[in-house]
């Protein structure tokens, strides 16, 4: 008689090591799959899944981002799911991210380093670390611009760093234009990327 699908879940986690012991060689030889999976602090991060309103901001900002960048030859435009090593053993896949043409080198079949500029599209269960862990460490990894899309809030913020730290550029809202420091000319209307709810907000 086969297994349980119990008792096969528990052999096969065995393979693994347990959280806080997990290292980039560990990590990389994980079965593909089209999950987020992060590694941070020795342990495996898999966020929920996205949600509708998740999904349509990031894909309208990827378009209007990939499409400004390869009509001014800027670089590459990126999107999740891709492991980028901000250092050694801090893995991160973040939703949008653009490497310019001077780092192309950062560039990885497998995976990427230090983006230019990240874009997180927070949901209510990635607010937390997209606000606080990954603002934090972004900024320590050199990342020189970060933007956060709050689908919920109908907002977009943007971030720019200076001296090691992020300071606001600005966060605009429904009926108003976001913009990028690091992307000169960049610009995107926030209707267009989150929708209004029933409630009049995004």
């Amino acid at each position: 008689m086969g297994r349980s699908k119990k008792g096969l879940t528990l052999a096969i986690a065995e393979l693994y090591p347990p959280q806080g012991e997990w290292t980039e060689e560990d990590y990389f030889n994980l079965p593909d799959t089209n999950r987020y999976i992060e590694l941070s602090e020795g342990s495996l991060i898999m966020p929920p899944h996205p949600t509708y309103r998740h999904q349509r901001a990031l894909l309208e900002l990827y378009t209007r981002l990939r499409t400004f960048s390869e009509e001014n030859d800027l670089g590459q435009v990126l999107v999740a799911p891709l492991p980028v090593r901000l250092w050694p053993g801090k893995i991160r896949e973040p939703d949008i991210f653009f490497i310019a043409n001077e780092h192309s080198d950062r560039i990885g079949e497998r995976v990427c380093g230090v983006p230019d500029l990240v874009v997180e599209v927070t949901s209510p269960g990635t607010r937390r670390g997209d606000r606080m862990e990954k603002f934090a460490e972004y900024a320590k990894a050199g990342v020189s611009e970060y933007w956060l899309v709050d689908p919920e809030e109908g907002a977009i913020e943007v971030y720019i760093l200076k001296e090691g730290a992020y300071m606001p550029l600005g966060t605009y809202g429904l009926g108003e234009v976001a913009q990028s420091q690091l992307l000169s000319g960049f610009q995107v209307v926030i209707d267009e990327i989150l929708e209004r709810g029933k409630d009049g907000k995004g």
